[in-house]
């Protein structure tokens, strides 16, 4: 056998550092030694063959480097090979991320699954609610994060500390807090306590708060001053402006250089409608098919639209006009003083139900899945879909069930093609499956268990009002379906609420 060359070593050295992961694989026997001995861990439960356990481990990897260097540890589970592990920590699919201070204190993982919001995320959960500052540390705060908020107080002013500490308890995943009682620092920073200062490496730079120290005030100013007056809408940013509880004017354009020109433009009405309305820019490339979705052409740019993202409603800016200072002031104002409807895109009311699955259409949603006299299991689905294909037999059949049952006229179990209709709840994936339960259908409940027959008459029957559960019927159909291995199939495995030649939001 001839000894390897200078160039085969050279070779093998390099995989070796190709391979070099900062992400720690984790066992059965490795596991519970290795959350012991570190302060903070965030476990991804994966399996290797699901999509977007895939799509993660770059991204994974990319923040388990970052946050090295600050001894945050990135650990990773095969619930294939570690299956008595992963239900143990009630894994039910992938992936699933959860983050562990000992094995007593687990929360999930709330953040999105790209590399700056994991090591965003991981950092503000390593720090403490409100960390304490002085003179030494505090330059160094200021740049923990995108957004960081300081409060400047009196050491003896007892009731502003605490709610500083009440707001810092509840958005701590979102912000990193800090406090200091050092005068010569408020003074540094123009401010007399008790204040909050709000830093950001974008727009002005810092924003002040000197109203009455309230918990809602504090929490209005830290949402506010903390989205960037005309954003960026994409992967990472989308679920934040879902969330934010006001609506988002898009503006769409194909070229950076279309957007920062729109951007400037249309900056003053951004300003006069800051906490009012949300501004952002779109890639009308890379996100053409978002415009879909906001009942706008998919082909003809630069375009604009509100979302009213609380109610899902879409106003699209008409397309034929151009796009104006002038224009877009008179809609927003028309917009903001409700003079604006809404655009409804509807499939027409079927004149008969065909199939044991009733067919919603938007125009038909209030008067099926809001009827407050019926447990409504309403599935939101793409034709495009594979996982809804996959689960239309058993939906078939699980609505075959109750409607042979003394459920018939209290269960209704429904299906709407979330791309042509218009929904109010804003769809992040296909398919979606919620319960709108009699008499509670404020409270609309997502399953989020395996796709198959068994499983999902038990969801109805668990939070439905009649607890309705074919149970003689549903035996006989779970027993086929499982002969035909369709227990297997997870519900969190989705495919995500997109057009398939454009990138996802």
């Amino acid at each position: 056998m001839h000894a390897p060359t200078k160039f085969a070593l050279g070779l093998l050295a390099a995989a070796a550092v190709a391979t070099a992961s900062d992400v720690i694989q984790l066992k059965k026997d490795t596991f519970d030694d290795f959350v012991k001995t570190n302060d903070i861990v965030l476990a991804e439960f994966f399996a290797p063959w699901c999509g977007h356990c895939k799509a993660l481990a770059p991204e994974y990897e990319e923040a388990a480097t970052t946050l090295k260097e600050k001894n945050i540890k990135l650990a990773k589970i095969d619930c294939t090979e570690e299956s008595e592990l992963c239900q143990q920590h009630g894994v039910e699919g992938y992936p699933t991320l959860k983050v562990f201070r000992g094995l007593d204190t687990v929360s999930p993982y709330k953040g999105q699954r790209k590399a700056g919001a994991i090591t965003s995320y991981m950092i503000k959960q390593s720090l403490p609610s409100v960390s304490v500052l002085t003179k030494d540390n505090i330059e160094e705060f200021k740049k923990a994060d995108k957004v960081v908020i300081v409060a400047y107080f009196d050491a003896t002013d007892k009731a502003a500390n605490e709610t500083f500490s009440k707001v810092a308890d509840k958005l701590r995943d979102e912000y990193p807090f800090g406090a200091s009682s050092d005068v010569a620092l408020a003074e540094a920073e123009g401010v007399t306590a008790p204040a909050i200062v709000l830093y950001k490496d974008f727009d002005e730079g810092k924003a002040v708060f000197t109203e009455k120290f309230d918990a809602e005030a504090i929490e209005k100013f830290a949402k506010t001053a903390s989205t960037p007056l005309i954003g960026e809408v994409g992967p990472d940013t989308y679920a934040g402006y879902m969330s934010a509880g006001i609506p988002l004017a898009y503006i769409f354009a194909e070229t950076p250089e279309e957007r920062k020109e729109l951007s400037e433009a249309l900056k003053p009405i951004a300003e006069s409608q800051r906490g009012v309305i949300n501004f952002a820019t779109i890639d009308a490339k890379a996100f053409g098919a978002h415009a879909g979705n906001l009942n706008l052409k998919t082909d003809k740019f630069p375009a604009f639209a509100i979302q009213e993202t609380t109610k899902n409603q879409k106003f699209p800016f008409d397309q034929e006009k151009e796009i104006t200072v002038e224009s877009i002031q008179k809609f927003v104002d028309d917009f903001v003083g409700g003079k604006v409807e809404p655009s409804i895109k509807s499939e027409p009311i079927p004149e008969t139900q065909e199939g044991p699955v009733t067919v919603v259409v938007a125009k038909s949603y209030n008067d099926i899945v809001l009827d407050d006299t019926k447990d409504v299991l309403i599935e939101f689905y793409a034709p495009w879909c594979g996982h809804c294909k996959a689960l239309a037999p058993k939906y078939d059949e699980l609505a075959t069930l109750y409607a042979n049952s003394e459920f018939k006229d209290k269960v209704v179990i429904a299906k709407v093609d979330a791309t042509l209709n218009d929904v109010p709840d804003e769809i992040q994936g296909f398919p979606t499956i919620k319960l709108y339960a009699a008499g509670a259908k404020d409270k609309p409940v997502e399953y989020s268990g395996s796709r198959t027959v068994e499983d999902l008459i038990k969801f109805i029957s668990e939070n439905g009002k009649y607890k309705a559960a074919p149970s003689d019927e549903a035996e006989e159909s779970v027993a086929a379906s499982a002969e035909s291995g369709s227990s297997t199939e997870t519900g969190t495995v989705e495919e995500p609420a997109k057009e398939t030649s454009h990138d996802e939001l």
